[in-house]
């Protein structure tokens, strides 16, 4: 059955953004702050982020993982890195990001480029989560084709039994952190008759980060 959605409209009015309520130089304490106001909204999931990434054929795919962390070099998540996000970012190492708050008629974009967090910084998360998530990662061969679900749950009994006196697991070889490391850090305010507020900011310097700010036509 076809679907009309042209009829449905909203008229952004929640709030505005200008330029002497945002940093000049740096966009991360307007990350923050935007972040904590989403955090208490009701969002139910307010660092889900949608990660895209190339294949070698250029053709694009994006997911919805979830920010565990913003540190000084960029933004953090944890994956599975066998899977296909994970191939497509060791073969091109370059992400877009999109953070999108209804609530707050907001969303963040981000560019930049992608690193692995070190064994031991991705092996303290991965013990700091509740065992089941623990034992999620040990179970699922993430973006293979499988034959049922009956094989995962196969797949976890066996889990739940191998580390059954364990409740801090070894982190599996084939799991961990990336850390997004942004060029463009771009926030968009939804306002009034679609003329929207963009402010961008673009990194200038790689070893000691400065960032330019611009205003976009939305």
């Amino acid at each position: 059955m076809p679907i009309d959605a042209q009829d449905l409209r909203v008229d952004y009015q929640a709030d505005q953004l200008l330029e002497q309520d945002a940093p000049a130089t740096d966009p991360f304490p307007l990350f923050n702050q935007w972040f904590e106001a989403a955090k208490d909204s009701d969002d139910p999931e307010p660092n889900a982020m949608v990660v895209a990434t190339i294949n070698a054929q250029g053709h694009p795919a994006a997911r919805t993982v979830l920010l565990k962390e913003v540190s000084d070099r960029g933004f953090i998540f944890y994956t599975n890195y066998d899977s296909r996000k994970g191939h497509e970012i060791s073969a091109h190492p370059h992400v877009a990001v999109v953070f999108n708050w209804l609530q707050l008629q907001r969303s963040v974009r981000i560019e930049g480029r992608v690193e692995k967090l070190s064994e031991e910084a991705s092996t303290e998360y991965f013990q700091s989560r509740p065992k089941k998530s623990q034992i999620g990662a040990w179970t699922s061969p993430q973006s293979d084709v499988i034959p049922s679900r009956e094989l995962l749950e196969a797949r976890q009994e066996e889990m739940e039994q191998r580390f059954a006196d364990q409740e801090k697991l070894p982190k599996p070889d084939h799991w961990g952190g990336f850390v997004v490391i942004p060029t463009l850090i771009e926030f968009w305010q939804g306002r009034s008759s679609r003329l929207h507020d963009r402010l961008a900011y673009s990194r200038t310097e790689e070893t000691s980060p400065s960032w330019t700010r611009e205003r976009l036509a939305p």
